[in-house]
């Protein structure tokens, strides 16, 4: 069993016949907002886990394993960040097409 069938429902909004937009002067403002933040959020990512690659590195070569623990910690975090980000793309754009037909 599928579960897009059941979803339609919710898809089409609580409000039958309305379809929600944002109005054309709010549009724009919106988009580059959100553009920056995923661009933005994605870039401190791959700084955290170049930052975290490095500590590694120096922690691993100086014998210092606690620099080297914390270094793969940022790593973790810096992958399950980029992660999360993506994946948050991807349901806004399922929920999108979804009301929009598409």
């Amino acid at each position: 069993m599928s579960l897009l069938p059941l979803s339609h429902p919710i898809a089409k909004g609580p409000v039958p016949g309305i379809t929600p937009e944002l109005p054309g002067e709010v549009d724009g403002p919106v988009h580059t907002i959100l553009n920056w933040t995923a661009g933005l959020g994605l870039a401190a990512a791959v700084l955290g886990g170049l930052l975290g690659w490095a500590a590694v590195a120096v922690g691993q070569n100086s014998e210092r394993a606690a620099l080297a623990a914390q270094g793969k910690r940022a790593i973790l975090w810096s992958w399950l960040g980029a992660g999360g980000i993506g994946a948050t793309s991807a349901l806004v754009l399922l929920f999108f097409n979804m009301t929009h037909g598409a």
